[in-house]
């Protein structure tokens, strides 16, 4: 599914659905892409992230939903970029080929979270393995420091990587260092796809010149933050401000309820109608008091 086009605009970080029993329910993938597309415009996925608990799922079920994705998405989806990360290389590395073979639109690799890299050759060393699994696709790395402790900056990643790894298109920035993001777009514009990956903060990255974003609040609320960036577009800052404070009125919110993965399964479920199922453990199942708050809060919202 290699696409043409370069990856910019808004990417939904896919929520993994699953059935009460908490198996993974492949047959609702088809009624999600038609939601995206149809309801928030939004025509990119990232599958198999931390949105959609990829490293609580096996390898087995990660390649499913990879399979699915691509699939379901063809000639509907622009980019079907998948998750490979993984906690040993063996693991991502057949993920990666696995992927490839599947039709992906790209890759993205995280680095490794229990034995850390602890300077950028190292880190360079373990992507370009990864990478070179599917030569004939994207790789990008998925920098997000809060989970995995590594905390090498981006800047300094960037330089010279192509050389390293000749399929390196870019970065899913989530982390809230804008000083550091600000110097990849700086020296890398150009070069690379910069897409910013924390929601609340994304009109901020859009002044700095990201490419895009990708995130999970563009499940449902990809309509507003499309507006947001048709507004930025046209210099209309003060409309692009509203957008972004409507999303940030809402993360605001839940963020005082307790949210985080599972309670976004449950207002992905509440506003699109498809049913996302539990979480995995140790992750918790949404509360009904924090689903009532939630949609009440969700149906309140206006630009």
């Amino acid at each position: 599914m290699a696409s043409p086009k370069r990856l910019q605009g808004l990417t939904a970080a896919t929520i993994t659905p699953m059935t009460p029993d908490g198996e993974i329910n492949l047959s609702v993938i088809g009624q999600y892409v038609d939601y995206l597309v149809k309801e928030q415009d939004v025509k990119n996925v990232f599958v198999n992230g931390t949105t959609g608990e990829g490293l609580a799922l096996s390898t087995q079920e990660r390649k499913q939903l990879a399979e699915e994705w691509v699939t379901k998405g063809k000639n509907k989806l622009d980019h079907v970029i998948i998750h490979v990360g993984a906690l040993s290389l063996p693991e991502a590395k057949e993920l990666a080929k696995h992927a490839a073979a599947t039709g992906a639109s790209g890759i993205a690799g995280i680095a490794p979270f229990f034995f850390k890299p602890t300077n950028k050759d190292t880190l360079v060393a373990f992507l370009r393995e990864v990478a070179s699994e599917a030569p004939g696709i994207p790789f990008y790395y998925y920098h997000i420091p809060p989970l995995t402790g590594v905390k090498i900056r981006v800047e300094e990643l960037l330089d010279g990587i192509k050389e390293q790894i000749p399929t390196f298109q870019g970065v899913k920035f989530s982390d809230t260092d804008l000083l550091d993001f600000a110097q990849c777009v700086k020296n890398n514009k150009e070069q690379f796809v910069l897409l910013y990956g924390v929601d609340e903060h994304l009109l901020s990255a859009l002044a700095m010149g990201a490419s895009g974003a990708v995130g999970s609040t563009y499940n449902y609320l990809g309509k507003k933050n499309n507006l947001m960036l048709e507004a930025f577009a046209k210099q209309d800052l003060a409309l692009a401000q509203r957008y972004q404070f409507c999303t940030g009125e809402f993360l605001s919110f839940v963020f005082k309820l307790g949210f985080g993965v599972a309670q976004t399964k449950a207002v992905m479920t509440f506003t699109s109608g498809i049913p996302m199922g539990p979480p995995r453990l140790p992750l918790l199942s949404a509360s009904v008091d924090f689903i009532e708050k939630a949609k009440a809060k969700m149906e309140s919202l206006i630009v």
